[in-house]
């Protein structure tokens, strides 16, 4: 039996064995369009004029033969599908197919005779439909199809929420209002049944919340506010329930109006260009760069919403300064819209898998593979931009503040644009002109994708004029507007800041300052409740939900209640989807200098105790806020599980940069305790943690991956745990080996062997094997590398740790091959070498077929097999470019430089390994790039390159090649 789906996800399932049936995505729309015409015979000529309506008639006929072919494959043994040499039809039998479940179980409700039956039916009818039908096509009669079973599905809720409600489960007729919203989130009837039903309830902040976000939807997508019957039904639940009678009703004081967009007309051109060119093959990145309060947000809104009226999918997302939240946040944002969500359903079950990860991160352990995890990485990366991309339809990506952005998140940003540049999807992003990080990755970016950069500046004396009259409501005098231009330098949200708070600053090059006194005064004027929910927000640097500020707060849920709405009403807070956060991220500024030293120590605890009250049965999506919280609060103790959870939270979403930024966090968290063995031990703990994304991150050779390890190896030493001490001292080989420090390296390699020969565990020990092996070929010593080279790969059995990232058996065996070569066996050196290879392509990890193939590219030139190098590096530079492997990318560089004769490419590659500070085998690399000009007749630069190869080798004590690279002098000599 087959299990078909059109509803939210689009697929056909064998019941029998679980596994996927993949037709053609043309030929599952057809099979969708005879399943929502059941019974009716459709001729074949209609159908091809239907599905290829600008197609020849005869080609049509061909196209849709081919896909009938297709989907017979797929539904070859049912006889619901119907066909003869004139039509096909669908007709229901064997197959379960989600569209039909939801007519007919609807249908039975509908028919039903009391309300128990119109429940059970309608409810299986509400299962069934998982969300949009056929998500991703557009074709007209799919469109018809999808908005009428929509409408179909809205009217159950409306009728099933009224049943529910009669029969007094109030909860779960709130459930399935909260369901109409999703479908139809401009249509105000469902928030008005909720508000309703949440007020029967006993739910006073979400009746309030829910009117919050109706009219926040409303204005970002319509530009309009709620309508009279929604505002009377709020005001009036609001009057009900109010029973104090000394102070205003809830809901009487008249909203501050949204302020008019004047004076853009360029820079809404301008977008509208990029809009126009990312329509027509040519997606790319747009920025609106400016000061802070110049209006980059509302422009890109305003933008938006004309796009979105025009058909096109907005998405929203926006990055915060400071605020500890996991890497991809904005990512994941955008991919909760459910326009991008029901399409991302529609993947390859590879890449749904990365949107599963990065929404759910806490389900998945983390790969903990160092920089061998870098080609998940690339997968993860990849697969993230191929949602965002799901929809194929025309998209616009907002992301506000993008000069607070993660690095991962414009990774995904630069996936997108670079590897799809002729998708329907423009970025639109906002940044503040100051220099951050982010912002000059983002000019990094722009060397390889395009980037629109629309800068935008201050009012001009007109527009603000105009502003400013729109909002004091009337026609200001000359004067005034001189004043109030000197005043707020014809910054939109200073003038808007000056006419709510009624001060008009004095003229001045201080626009911080007169903007901080215009902000301040219009939070002088609030009432005490207002100004504590403003205190709370200010402290948690982020948006806060209605729960969050009852537990955190002083006032009672009533209380707590009223001042939100007041600051919401007042346009000091805005409603976020999630909670409450401050209109502007100014005012957040401007609210938390307010508070002394102390109160904000006081605050930060009191959140911390109530994000874990609040979100205690799962406080992984909180741990990175928790553990600001409370480090901001004054304990450290309580902040460092926080910081270690959210950095494996970080990781396992591949966020490596910011699970190094949460360790060093933890690190200066535990360090502020007081010393004793307890605290040590944490201490280790962390920095063995931290040692994988930093490896990840910066590499073998970084100078903060050999602090970490120093440190850890002295607390481990210190502590006597020998297992987690040898395995630091095979990290500080790692990275020593690797800065080209060899005769360290070795000393360190011995030093592992002593101590993981009492530890007792045979991956420690034959982990220290395989590193003293690795010093002693660097050290001209091949039979004691070959040696150690056995003891490893008899003692791991194919294991591998995060510091090496290949398997032992197989890195050991490439390396091996260069032992073999030293001592004349080269034979011997081939076979090694090519069995590592062959051991490699049996093993699930790209990385150590990389491995391999570096080393077996080195044994191949070493012995002068032209056509075997040229195939392992051919293969090499193919999994460097697909997975994004760095340091053996620059080997790949230096070696096909070399089979090619391209001394440009070559030097390229040699530059990189210095600027990472990867100095092992930079002899031999000179080498190389000095036969190249050799044979290029270039003598004299031939001879300067083994002239440093030669210093490099004595100095490094890098003597494998040293006799080559004098013979190589004597030669041009």
């Amino acid at each position: 039996m087959l299990h078909v789906t059109f509803l939210g996800e689009q697929a056909i399932i064998d019941s029998e064995t679980g596994d996927a049936v993949s037709p053609s995505p043309r030929a599952l729309a057809l099979l969708a369009f005879l399943v929502t015409h059941p019974g009716i015979p459709q001729a074949r000529a209609r159908l091809a004029a239907l599905f290829w309506p600008d197609s020849p008639d005869g080609q049509a006929l061909t196209n849709l033969r081919r896909e009938l072919h297709s989907l017979r494959r797929s539904v070859s043994d049912t006889p619901d599908l119907v066909v003869t040499t004139a039509d096909l039809c669908w007709r229901d039998g064997e197959c379960a197919v989600d569209v039909r479940a939801f007519d007919t179980e609807r249908a039975q409700a509908l028919d039903a005779g009391d309300d128990a039956a119109f429940e059970a039916h309608a409810t299986s009818a509400l299962r069934a439909y998982r969300g949009a039908f056929l998500p991703g096509c557009e074709d007209n009669w799919a469109t018809a199809v999808r908005g009428e079973l929509e409408q179909r599905c809205v009217d159950l809720c409306d009728r099933l929420a009224a049943v529910r409600r009669r029969l007094g489960d109030l909860p779960a007729a709130a459930e399935v209002i909260r369901r109409r919203i999703l479908l139809r989130p401009s249509e105000e009837t469902g928030y008005r049944t909720l508000m309703e039903l949440q007020f029967e309830l006993g739910d006073r902040s979400g009746a309030v919340r829910t009117f919050h976000h109706c009219a926040a939807v409303l204005e970002r997508e319509l530009g309009v506010e709620p309508d009279q019957v929604t505002r009377d039904v709020f005001e009036q639940l609001l009057r009900d329930g109010d029973t104090a009678t000394d102070h205003q009703h809830l809901g009487t004081q008249a909203r501050v109006p949204t302020p008019p967009l004047v004076g853009r007309d360029r820079s809404i051109t301008a977008l509208s260009d990029a809009w126009s060119r990312a329509m027509t093959g040519r997606s790319e990145l747009v920025v609106v760069s400016g000061d802070a309060g110049v209006g980059k947000t509302r422009l890109v809104a305003e933008f938006g919403r004309s796009v979105r009226r025009r058909g096109a999918i907005v998405a929203r997302a926006r990055c915060l300064a400071g605020t500890g939240r996991l890497p991809l946040a904005p990512v994941a944002d955008w991919l909760r819209d459910p326009a991008l969500a029901d399409a991302a359903r529609q993947l390859a079950p590879e890449w749904r898998a990365t949107v599963d990860r990065l929404l759910s991160p806490g389900r998945t352990e983390p790969d903990v593979e160092g920089a061998a995890g870098a080609w998940r990485r690339a997968r993860f990366v990849e697969g993230l931009a191929r949602a965002l991309l799901a929809p194929g339809a025309p998209t616009l990506l907002v992301l506000d503040d993008v000069q607070w952005c993660d690095g991962d998140t414009l990774d995904v940003l630069h996936h997108l644009l670079g590897a799809f540049p002729r998708s329907p999807v423009l970025v639109a992003a906002t940044m503040r002109s100051d220099g951050t990080e982010s912002t000059r990755q983002l000019g990094r970016m722009a060397s390889t994708i395009p980037v629109t950069t629309v800068p935008l500046g201050p009012l001009d004396a007109a527009s603000a004029a105009a502003l400013a009259d729109a909002l004091a409501g009337r026609v200001l005098s000359e004067t005034e507007h001189a004043l109030l231009l000197a005043g707020t330098g014809g910054f939109p949200f200073h003038l808007v800041a000056a006419l709510h708070s009624g001060v008009v600053p004095g003229s001045g090059d201080q626009r911080a300052d007169r903007l901080r006194d215009l902000l301040g005064a219009r939070l002088a004027t609030l009432g005490p409740d207002a100004a504590a929910i403003v205190a709370l927000v200010a402290a948690a640097g982020r948006d806060v939900s209605l729960d969050l500020l009852v537990e955190a707060g002083d006032l009672d849920p009533v209380a707590t209640v009223r001042a939100v709405d007041v600051l919401w009403r007042q346009r000091i807070l805005r409603e976020t989807g999630r909670g409450y956060d401050f209109a502007h991220d100014l005012l957040r500024d401007a609210a938390y200098a307010r508070i002394d030293p102390p109160q904000r120590w006081l605050l930060h605890r009191r959140l911390a105790h109530g994000l874990e009250s609040v979100h205690g049965d799962d406080l992984d999506p909180y741990s990175a806020q928790l553990a600001r919280q409370y480090d901001r609060g004054g304990r450290p103790d309580r902040a460092l599980p926080h910081y270690l959870r959210a950095a494996e939270l970080a990781t396992a979403t591949y966020g490596y940069d910011e699970a190094v930024r949460l360790h060093r966090a933890a690190v200066t968290a535990v360090r502020s305790l007081p010393d004793s063995i307890g605290t040590r031990r944490r201490e280790l703990a962390v920095l063995q943690a931290s040692a994988a994304p930093l490896t990840a991150s910066r590499g073998y050779a970084s100078p903060d991956l050999q602090a970490t390890l120093e440190r850890a190896i002295d607390l481990a030493e210190q502590l006597g745990q020998r297992e987690q001490w040898a395995a630091g001292l095979v990290g500080l080989w790692s990275s020593r080996f690797v800065q080209g420090r060899n005769l360290d390296s070795e000393r360190v390699a011995a030093r592992a062997l002593e101590v993981a020969d009492g530890v007792g565990d045979p991956d420690s020990l034959g982990a220290a094997h395989f590193a003293y092996g690795g010093s002693a070929v660097s050290l001209a010593r091949p039979e004691e590398a070959l040696t150690h080279f056995e003891a490893a790969d008899a003692l791991t059995d194919g294991g591998r740790t995060l510091w090496v990232g290949a398997r032992y058996d197989v890195h050991g065996r490439a390396w091996s091959a260069h032992a073999l070569w030293l001592c004349g066996r080269f034979d011997e050196a081939q076979v090694a070498a090519d069995s590592a290879v062959s051991l490699a392509r049996t093993d699930d990890q790209p990385y150590t077929l990389t491995v391999a193939l570096a080393y077996g590219a080195v044994t191949q030139q070493i012995l002068g097999d032209t056509d075997a190098l040229r195939r392992a590096v051919d293969d090499l530079g193919e999994l460097c470019d697909r997975y994004g492997f760095a340091y053996y990318r620059e080997w790949w560089m230096v070696l096909d430089g070399w089979v090619r004769s391209d001394a440009e490419l070559a030097a390229k590659g040699v530059d990189r390994l210095r600027a990472t500070g990867a100095f092992a085998r930079m002899p031999y690399w000179l080498y190389l790039l000095a036969d190249i000009h050799a044979r290029a007749g270039r003598t004299g630069s031939a001879r300067a390159i083994l002239d440093a190869a030669l210093t490099a080798a004595r100095t490094r004590a890098d003597r494998w090649w040293l006799p080559q690279i004098e013979r190589g002098r004597d030669a041009l000599s």
